[in-house]
């Protein structure tokens, strides 16, 4: 029974291993990891030697620290990682091309229908009714999108705004407020299966989750990396950021908005930022545009996303697919109970 697992940002951790009476056996660790002094290499197998074939990842990470000699040092990997790639050959932990993805690019939407379907489509792929998706968006109107915690008060300069016919709205993750016009960013959300991060927590999901995408900048020509939490950024400066959200019955929301060309002097009029922010999002003041996927490339925003797509593709599987008429449906609902009500956007004022 074999399993991988590439650390995000680390080295690759391979497993082999067999079963007898329900107890792990067999146990062979390898990978481009560094590990001192070597000798650790038969801590760690004896620790995973003799595990129940049912063992946590908790249970499994905890026995390989816990076996490990005083002046062990793992480089590259840890006892965590160890344990994915136990359990991945164990079939007990899925990966992508586990799962039928189905790949979403929709005509334009308001904003607060673009945030009721990502609650739809969750909630679908939890129940079974619609396989882990992606889906790209296209912003019908200019608007500013704010975190689930913040202060609407506080981030958005209403007037200012509503003066440049800019709406306001709140979704359901956290985060930092955004301005977004059409053709000015590439959005998408990814509706996985919770299987899919589960040993993973969340800082390690982000980097997991957006690892695709830095593949896609990164053969573009951009030396894109991941920031912690969840930023992905550049050397020229930050570029997007992600956003997440587990829902209850198993599936994750993970979403990413990353600027193409946007109007930077405008942003600073209607978020209450100061300037000097604007220098981690690919300038150092207020100039006219922020546009780190356009300087970068050179190419045109459909360009950029077809790539996307294609590496996704290339890499994890994927057809196209669509959002169906009751999606849409309940979509609609949703975004006139929930997301054009000024009770959600003010609830925190």
């Amino acid at each position: 029974m074999h399993g991988e697992y590439k650390v995000q940002g680390g080295k690759l951790v391979v497993v082999d291993l067999e079963l007898s009476e329900g107890r792990i056996t067999a146990v062979q660790i390898a990978g481009d990891f560094f590990l001192e002094p070597a000798e650790a290499l038969d801590d760690i197998r004896a620790a995973v030697e003799g595990l129940p074939a049912t063992a946590s990842f908790e249970e499994i990470a905890a026995a390989v620290r816990a076996g490990l000699r005083p002046d062990a040092a793992l480089i590259g990997f840890s006892a965590e990682a160890v344990a994915v790639a136990v359990r991945r050959a164990l079939g007990q932990s899925g990966s992508w091309r586990d799962y039928d993805w189905q790949i979403i690019e929709a005509p334009p939407v308001s904003p607060a229908m673009h945030l009721a379907l990502d609650e739809v489509l969750a909630r679908e792929v939890a129940a079974g009714r619609r396989g882990p998706t992606l889906r790209f968006w296209e912003w019908e109107r200019p608007a500013i999108i704010i975190g689930a915690f913040q202060s609407l008060r506080n981030e958005v300069d209403l007037e200012a705004a509503a003066a440049h016919g800019i709406e306001t709205v709140r979704r359901v993750t956290g985060g930092g407020a955004m301005l977004v016009e059409p053709g000015s960013t590439v959005t998408y959300s990814l509706y996985a299966p919770g299987e899919l991060v589960r040993d993973m927590n969340f800082a390690d999901s982000y980097a997991f989750l957006d690892a695709w995408v830095l593949q896609a900048l990164i053969s573009l020509g951009i030396d894109a990396f991941y920031k912690p939490l969840n930023d992905i950024s550049s050397s020229k400066g930050k570029i997007g950021g992600a956003a997440q959200k587990r829902f209850s019955a198993g599936t994750v929301l993970h979403h990413v908005t990353m600027a193409y060309d946007m109007d930077a002097e405008k942003m600073v009029k209607v978020l209450r930022i100061g300037r000097e922010k604007l220098s981690d999002k690919g300038t150092t003041s207020a100039v006219k545009r922020v546009d780190p996927l356009r300087s970068q490339t050179g190419l045109p925003r459909e360009a950029i996303i077809r790539h996307m797509r294609e590496t996704f593709v290339s890499l994890h599987g994927g057809s196209a697919g669509a959002i169906t008429p009751e999606e849409y449906a309940a979509a609609e609902k949703i975004a006139a109970e929930k997301f054009m009500s000024p009770e959600w956007l003010r609830h925190i004022p």
